[in-house]
């Protein structure tokens, strides 16, 4: 039952060179190991241990983790009283002036944002007069058939709707 001081699995460990020996030594016979089972494998699915996480999934739970840590410092910075900081110790920290100031120049930022892209959208749209709210390079004429005795009618190809189609259907009088 006494395993040898050689073996990988040994408890007592007399100088962190040996830890290290004992674990390539570890790595080497699981890999072995691993390889003998792999051919043993009937699943195609790979063993957890063969890929570490993704590196965006590790980047988004770094990234969830220091947002939350950055809200709740802000919050306790903006809600804290100065002298309830001043006697934990805490004495350099930002005015009090940028708990408000920072929030309000993010949101008004964000809403001339909104007004930009809306006025460069109304800036790039052609006028209401111009034909190019109506027709434009993707535009398809119907295109018109003869039919030769005893042939049917097949379906029309797509085409766009003619203006003056639409408001005849529109705006006409269907009593006439």
């Amino acid at each position: 039952m006494d395993e040898g001081p050689g073996s990988p699995t040994t408890l007592v460990v007399s100088s962190p060179r040996r830890t290290l020996s004992l674990l390539r030594e570890r790595r080497v016979s699981d890999a072995s190991s691993l390889s003998l089972n792999h051919e043993k494998r009937t699943s195609a699915a790979p063993l957890a241990g063969d890929h570490g996480p993704k590196p965006s999934e590790v980047y988004g739970f770094v990234g969830s983790i220091t947002t939350v840590i950055a809200t709740a410092i802000y919050l306790v910075w903006a809600y804290t009283p100065q002298p309830w900081l001043h006697s934990l110790g805490i004495t350099y920290y930002p005015s009090k002036y940028w708990a408000l100031a920072v929030p309000s120049f993010v949101i008004m930022s964000v809403f001339f944002m909104m007004v930009l892209y809306l006025g460069l959208n109304f800036l790039a749209t052609p006028p209401s007069y111009s034909p190019n709210t109506i027709y434009d390079e993707y535009s398809r004429e119907p295109t018109v058939f003869t039919l030769l005795e005893g042939m049917e009618k097949p379906i029309d190809p797509i085409s766009d709707v003619g203006i003056d189609q639409i408001n005849h259907l529109m705006f006409s009088d269907t009593n006439q």
